[in-house]
Formats: C-alpha cells, structure tokens, sequence
C-alpha cells in the first residue's frame, strides 16, 4: 500500500496528537497543519501550550490519558490518533502506567469509532531476550492499543537525532565536557539513528494512507554505527578533539545513569531507561522496514553527519522548535502529595520584594525573561548551582535542563528547575518549581506602572512562593531563610541594574532611583 499523494488526501481529515507538549508531538502538530490536516490536541494542562505558534490553529481537549472519560470526546469525529505517550520520568513502575494508558486509550478509540491510531515506539531487534524495560514497555504499549480491533500503525524508532532530543542532549554534552570517557562495554552495540526531519516525514506521511493500516515498521537513517563511533561522529563534526574511550566490563546502568545525570541535562530518573535500552541494538528489521507503505523523501534520508550538523545549527542560531524537557512526567514521585491538602489548613510562605525604578518597561522585562540558562539569576549563582547539584544528587532535574532560547520564553516550557507557569508580556512571569522538595514552590515577577513619588515609574514585585508538605516543609522554608536574604534582595537589584544598561546601550534616558 503507498501513501496518499497530498493532493488525494480527504479533505477535513481531522488528526488527535497526544503528547503535544512533547518534543516530537509539539513538531508532528506543526508539520500536520502545514499538510492540510485538521488538528486536535489532548493535554492535560493547556497552560502547557498556550505559548505554541500553532495554537491558535489547533482544538484543544483538555483530558488525562488514564481516564476514559476524558479520552472519549477527545476522539470523537477523529480519524487518525498519534500516541505519544510515555512515562518513563514517572519512577520504576512507569510500565505499569503505560500499559494502563494504553488500554485505556485502546477501548476510548474504539467507542469513539476511529479508523487508525498511529503509534511511535522504539525498536527491539529480533532476537533480544533481554530488552530494557523502557523497550519492553514500548512494546507492551503497542500491543495494547492493538487489544481492541482499532488497526495500529507502529513506527518503532532507535535513537532520534534532533536539536533539543534527549538523545542528543546526551551525547553533546557527554562529548563536549568528556575528553576521556570510561564506558561500558555494550558501547560497542549497533545503533541505526534518524533524523528528527525523517521522523515527522514518516508520521505525517503514516496519517495520509488512503486505507487504514495495522503493522509493525521500522523506520532509521541511512548509516549504522556503534554507539562508542556515534560518539566520535560527533566529536568530529563539532570540531573537538578526538575522544578517548575506555571500555570497562563492570559498569552497571545505574552507575552510568548516574553518570550521565551529574554531566548531562538528563535527570536520572530519565537517564535510567535510556541508558538500558542502550544493552540492545536498534537495527531496522528489514522485514519490517517502512519502505514496504511509504517511499523515503525525494532528497533522501538525512545521514548522521548531516543530522547532527543540522542539530547543531538550530542550537547555535536559537532555533529550537521543542526540547525533551517540554513535556513534564505523567506524576513525578516527588509531586503526589507535594503540599498539605486544603482541609488540613495549608500553608503559605512568601519572600516579597518590592522595588521602584524609572528604567524603560521594554528593557525592564527584557531582563526578566533572560533570566536562568547561561545568564543565571542575577547574582548568588553558586548558591543556584549548589541547589540545582543537591536536586541532581537526589533524583531531580537540576539546572543543567537550561532554556530553550536564551531571550524568549514560552508559556508551558521548562526553565533549568523551573517550568513557565504564566507568561504575560510586559507584565507578569510565574515560575513552578520542578526540583526536589517537600512542598511546591513558586517565584513570581509582577511589572506594574504607578505613580510614586509623584512621577509614573514602574514596580517591580518579585515574590517567591512555597506552600509546605508536612513539618518537613516548614523546616525547610527556616532552613533556607538565610540563603533567601541572600539571594532575592540581589535578584531584584541586579534585574534592574541590568535593564538600566540595556537603556543605556539602548540610548534610553533614565534617571536614578
């Protein structure tokens, strides 16, 4: 069966993409719309998009994965769904949650009648028979979502090579920051990576089949290598020198997730199953090769060379699309009962600064959404630093998770430990905390134009937030006092000293406060 030429596509077909926070589902929306398709998105939390440039072009259905209730009117008049869900960031017992997710998924869609569910997993090469659980879970997943007589595509993926993927995330900054590396010894397993690009062609091309269509494809870019020469290739075209790999026969995947989580900006809890799927080759089973329903692109599949080129020029010029860290786990271990409940009379902590400038409004909040990533947060970094390697040390994201684009934020994008909960231009930034902690946390910067001191000036309302879990949480919120007067009377300062240089570079006449 061939794919549909663009042209015969039925008009108003209209697509579900799940996962759409994510790093592959906010492209696939993105490349859907730019086809001709009609896009629906489910999420759990639409303040997670709202900052997309495709969702003013999108419906959104608001819903859990695990509730059928909430995944059945996502379906409705739907003809193709994308599951692109995962939970691996979810603790040990993420399979169970996809399996669940899965099944759920399977009975919503065949109540709501849809003719094709499209599935993106990861490749097990025949003849594993020990397939990490990450794997495994994939393959479950599929299975799954087959249970119910609803014909599924499964495009089965190894690594994707793309600007802002957790894969190559990984080995950029390994390579970048490891001249030597001790390595185990399955670095020397095979790997066929694709492309980002050669991804999305392959999903979007999936959901223009003319007939509904069950099956298992694989779907990889033209080289193969091993991971130890993946390496290298990227050394290579980054220009650095030639890395020294050292193979040892005893480290465990947990040491080396551990590894990985202290120099790459891959939290541990993320880094554990990526890491165990690397024990098994992803090779694409030619018996289950993709070329068998859908024709490669006209220009040919990017080569690995050309990938991380690509990769590497969207990083330099700022041009990340999405990142790995977009998408937050389904419920980290550390959030099901982050802070006491209502009814138990919950708390609220705040540090608040207030401060009066006359430096521009444009150049004010230029500052403030700089801040974190390379720029840091306005003085006391080590003390940031610090916090972020304890976070790292106990499972949490720390701050290596860095920004997306060093100007410009979007709502619903994670930033370093935080993730962008409000984004309201010249006005307000709310940050939530997704680091270790025995309660939530907030911080909060509020702009305002007032008259004090009879001129028109502008307010700047920093405020950090911290709502505690138990007698834990309030020994905490005493514990960091003292850091707390060091780090946010500064913060605030330095925010608008820096704005007042911007006003000078910018030509910008201010007066002292």
């Amino acid at each position: 069966m061939a794919a549909t030429p663009e042209h015969l596509i039925p008009e108003m077909r209209r697509v579900l993409v799940t996962g759409a926070s994510g790093y592959v589902g906010s492209r696939l929306v993105t490349t859907l719309l730019s086809q001709g398709f009609l896009v629906r998105v489910l999420v759990r939390d639409p303040a997670k998009i709202v900052g997309q440039p495709w969702y003013p072009n999108v419906e959104v259905a608001v819903g859990s994965a695990t509730e059928h209730s909430e995944i059945y009117p996502a379906l409705r008049d739907v003809h193709t769904a994308f599951y692109l869900l995962h939970s691996i960031g979810a603790g040990p017992r993420f399979d169970e949650v996809e399996q669940k997710m899965a099944l759920t998924f399977g009975q919503a869609s065949k109540d709501a009648q849809i003719k094709q569910i499209i599935y993106l997993g990861g490749i097990v090469s025949n003849g594993s028979n020990k397939a990490s659980q990450h794997l495994a879970s994939r393959a479950n997943t599929g299975n799954c979502l087959a249970k119910f007589g609803v014909p599924v595509l499964q495009l089965r993926a190894g690594i994707i090579i793309g600007s802002g993927s957790a894969s190559f995330e990984m080995i950029r900054h390994m390579t970048h920051r490891l001249p030597v590396m001790i390595t185990p010894k399955w670095v020397n397993n095979r790997t066929q990576p694709i492309a980002i690009r050669d991804v999305l062609y392959y999903l979007s091309k999936a959901a223009a089949l003319e007939d509904p269509l069950s099956g298992v494809f694989d779907i990889g870019g033209p080289d193969i290598f091993t991971y130890a020469n993946l390496i290298e290739e990227f050394a290579r075209i980054s220009k650095l020198r030639k890395r020294i790999i050292i193979k040892v026969p005893f480290l465990s995947v947990w040491l080396s997730s551990l590894w990985i989580g202290l120099v790459t900006p891959v939290p541990v809890a993320l880094a554990r199953p990526l890491v165990g799927s690397l024990v098994n080759e992803s090779i694409v089973d030619q018996t289950h090769a993709i070329t068998k329903i859908i024709a490669p692109p006209a220009s040919g599949l990017l080569t690995v060379d050309k990938a991380f080129e690509l990769a590497l020029s969207k990083v330099e010029h700022h041009q990340v699309e999405s990142r790995w860290s977009d998408a937050s786990a389904i419920m980290p271990p550390w959030q099901k009962t982050q802070s006491d409940p209502a009814w138990a009379g919950e708390a609220e902590f705040h540090d608040e600064q207030i401060n009066f400038t006359d430096v521009s409004l444009t150049s004010l909040w230029q500052s403030i959404e700089e801040i974190g990533g390379e720029r840091g947060w306005y003085g006391a970094d080590i003390l940031w630093w610090f916090r972020g390697l304890l976070d790292r040390l106990i499972g949490g994201v720390g701050l290596r998770r860095g920004r997306r684009d060093p100007k410009f934020l979007r709502q619903g994008e994670s930033l370093d430990f935080w993730r962008v909960e409000t984004l309201r231009a010249n006005h307000e930034l709310t940050l939530y905390a997704e680091m270790i902690l025995p309660g939530k946390a907030w911080l909060q910067f509020i702009v305002e134009e007032v008259e004090h001191g009879g001129r028109i000036v502008r307010r700047l309302t920093q405020r950090a937030s911290f709502q505690p879990k138990g007698v834990g949480g309030r020994l905490y919120w005493v514990a960091v006092l003292p850091f707390h007067r060091l780090i946010f009377p500064r913060m605030a300062r330095n925010i608008i000293k820096e704005a007042r240089s911007k006003d000078l570079h910018t030509g910008n006449t201010t007066r002292q406060e």
